[in-house]
């Protein structure tokens, strides 16, 4: 699935803008502010409904505008070949999204509202590399969870509902265990209610995330080797990406768990065990990435992560003899990469194996010397919120 027209009004800088794209390769061109990330945020809100930097939807409307409004329209690659031939195509897919002060907003797939959001994610993948994606390295687990999840829900739409119910079933304990901390008999029926209805999603979660990391692995480091040269047999053990998944439901029986830590829960005022505390380790050789990894080998990492997910979700989508590949978009990522990586990164997602790319640069010299093969690309200037 690429898209081939997105029309935008007031969302964030851009008060308005109707834009074509190529069906592989677009690059936005502007200095830093400019509103080239703003583009790249309303394509990510058509496919997960939500912008990719806040989650309070008023913070997208220009200021001093009381509504926002963003259209995508979709094609598949069947449809260019039909193009080419001058028959009749079928109709493209159109997703909206509405955007109003103190309203509900609006989300639409071809004029037709849905009954649940979250039955949208997963239609058009997609994946998204910024220069924020460090906090895969610095930040909590949480972020490395977060990734997982992110990955896996576009392309399994009951790990997305597991993980719903058993977050909400996780905050209700939470606040019983708060709520009786200090209390003389705590209520271990209804603690035992809630623990026997988060096993069945929990289960289900940790089935789903140790099968993508196995699917996974393989694709993050041919992604890593290629991106750094490093031969995939012959690298040098301390240098060798390692990715690993680690989960408490390993080695123990989530029911169980919950009922020998009650009694610590209750003092902690937090549930101690269960898919929540997950973790995915990243490693250089034996050594954690974070202490030892310098910051072209960090970078590296993250970045290899991220196009894995993209050739992860491609080939799953190919599995499942689906027709979507995901867009990618790469947000001001070059200026923190030497050129012989930023080259191999450009080559690599032009293949056949990633589809469409949107990439944002501040240096235009740079963009056209590096796109030189590609003569289909299409590159756009964005100043002050104005796209040309």
């Amino acid at each position: 699935m690429w898209i081939s027209t997105l029309n935008i009004l007031n969302y964030r800088n851009i008060r308005e803008a109707s834009l074509e794209f190529a069906p592989k390769l677009n690059c936005f061109v502007g200095l830093n502010g400019q509103g080239k990330t703003n583009v790249l945020d309303a394509i990510y809100l058509l496919s997960f409904a939500k912008s990719a930097f806040t989650s309070q939807d008023s913070l997208n409307i220009t200021h001093g505008e009381e509504m926002a409004f963003v259209q995508g329209i979709y094609r598949s690659p069947e449809q260019l070949k039909v193009e080419s031939l001058k028959l009749k195509e079928d109709a493209p897919l159109v997703i909206s999204c509405g955007l109003r002060k103190g309203v509900k907003k609006q989300f639409r797939r071809d004029k037709k509202d849905y009954p649940r959001l979250i039955d949208h994610i997963g239609l058009i993948p997609l994946v998204m590399i910024s220069p924020s994606d460090q906090q895969l390295i610095d930040e909590g687990s949480d972020e490395r969870r977060r990734f997982m999840d992110v990955v896996i829900s576009q392309q399994d739409r009951k790990y997305l509902d597991c993980l719903t119910k058993y977050n909400a079933l996780l905050k209700q304990r939470n606040a019983l265990l708060k709520q009786y901390a200090d209390a003389p008999a705590p209520p271990d029926d209804l603690l035992e209610v809630l623990e026997w209805q988060m096993v069945e999603p929990a289960e289900y979660i940790f089935k789903a995330r140790t099968k993508f990391f196995s699917d996974f692995t393989g694709f993050f480091e041919r992604v890593y080797n290629q991106i750094s040269r490093q031969p995939s047999a012959v690298s040098y053990q301390a240098e060798t990406p390692h990715l690993r998944y680690v989960s408490q439901l390993q080695d123990r029986d989530l029911r169980d768990s919950y009922v020998k830590t009650r009694q610590r829960d209750l003092i902690l005022g937090w549930t101690s065990q269960g898919i929540h505390k997950d973790e995915l380790e990243m490693k250089l050789g034996e050594w954690p990435l974070k202490q030892v990894g310098s910051q072209g080998q960090q970078r590296t990492f993250v970045l290899a992560m991220k196009l894995a997910q993209a050739l992860y979700l491609g080939d799953v989508s190919r599995q499942l003899s689906a027709i979507s590949k995901p867009i990618l978009l790469l947000d001001d990522i070059f200026d923190r990469l030497d050129s012989e990586r930023v080259e191999r990164i450009v080559e690599m997602v032009q293949g056949d194996e990633f589809g469409q790319i949107f990439i944002t640069d501040t240096d235009r010299q740079h963009l056209t010397e590096i796109l030189k093969p590609n003569e289909k690309a299409k590159i756009f200037h964005v100043e002050n919120g104005v796209i040309n």
